[in-house]
């Protein structure tokens, strides 16, 4: 996080842990999400046993982006069809289809049968404390992530998979292609010898609630702060020190912390979400996110990123458990290496 007049980061290239990490892509120290796609391997058959998704268990102009109040709070995200009968869950690294119609294909089942897996997982009662993710879960959003980055990086095959897409999931596909694109434009490859440390996240209705009171209590949507966890340090699994000297789960700098933290620890999850609701609210939040959001990270890039990935989860709650299983990539000078996950 950047504040005015002090602590000023040296912009996404080097310090964001988390753009880096996170999402779909991009950030300090070159962690992002990929788009290559490795040698093909078999398929798992569906389960229902419990994976662990964690290791040791990133257009200023936009109109639709003016706001982060671009979508209903209570739309919903058609379900596409699923196919008549149940696919057997992806293996972590199948080969992605590069052709546009079988890649729009795999992406309209994956999609399908992740939301069935999602309502699963929320109506089994353990996306709280206790909870791990399911492993259809784990296993398909790691499918439908790894296809978001290979259509990130082969835009060409992108463009003539959108319109094969059922319209509902073609919009949802551009915004997340639209978001890694921008992220991983502001990514500088490391060298593959670079040693991060990533951890678990909490359990996601954890984070849900600490987002909720938040909201409640600065007026900042849940789902903008939801996004920003995510693009920076990946709800909190990215832990490595940033060398500006970033810190926490929200990467705050050390007086933008004395100003807005409010007493609390930098390293801990509810104090940093509160802390960064008051540094939006005071950058303009929620009269103006794209002012907040800058202020928050110089970049329009990263602006879009963050209320690309927030119109998603308006639109459909269940994208905020997805993202929240989207796995921890870096980009290297050697290639895309996977940190997390199976």
């Amino acid at each position: 996080m950047h504040m005015p007049g002090n602590d000023k980061r040296s912009r996404m290239i080097a310090p964001l842990i988390g753009l880096t990490v996170a999402i779909s892509g991009c950030g300090a120290q070159g962690i992002a999400s990929s788009g290559a796609a490795d040698q093909a391997q078999p398929t798992r058959p569906a389960t229902g046993q419990s994976a662990n998704p964690q290791p040791g268990d990133p257009k200023s102009g936009d109109p639709q982006l003016a706001n982060s109040h671009m979508a209903s709070k209570t739309a919903t995200t058609p379900t596409p069809a699923p196919a008549a009968d149940a696919p057997a869950l992806p293996d972590p690294d199948v080969a992605i289809p590069k052709d546009p119609a079988k890649l729009a294909r795999a992406l309209s089942n994956t999609s399908a049968s992740l939301q069935d897996a999602i309502d699963d997982w929320r109506e089994s009662g353990k996306t709280g404390a206790k909870g791990q993710p399911p492993e259809p879960v784990v296993l398909l959003t790691l499918h439908q992530q790894r296809i978001y980055r290979f259509m990130a990086r082969n835009q060409s095959v992108a463009s003539r998979t959108y319109p094969k897409l059922p319209k509902a999931l073609a919009a949802q596909a551009r915004d997340n292609v639209t978001a890694i694109v921008d992220l991983l434009s502001l990514v500088r490859p490391i060298k593959g010898t670079a040693k991060f440390r990533v951890e678990g996240a909490e359990p996601a209705d954890v984070l849900l609630r600490h987002f909720r009171r938040a909201e409640r209590k600065f007026g900042v949507d849940w789902e903008v702060l939801a996004s920003v966890m995510f693009v920076e340090t990946k709800f909190g699994r990215v832990r490595s020190p940033s060398h500006t000297g970033a810190k926490g789960p929200m990467q705050f700098m050390p007086r933008t912390w004395e100003a807005y933290g409010m007493g609390g620890n930098v390293h801990d999850t509810q104090d940093a979400i509160f802390a960064a609701a008051n540094y939006l609210r005071a950058s303009g939040a929620p009269r103006n996110y794209r002012r907040a959001l800058w202020a928050y990270n110089h970049s329009y890039r990263y602006v879009n990123a963050v209320q690309l990935h927030a119109r998603q989860i308006k639109q459909d709650i269940r994208n905020f458990y997805a993202y929240y299983n989207w796995q921890v990539y870096v980009v290297t000078t050697q290639g895309d290496r996977r940190l997390s996950g199976p």
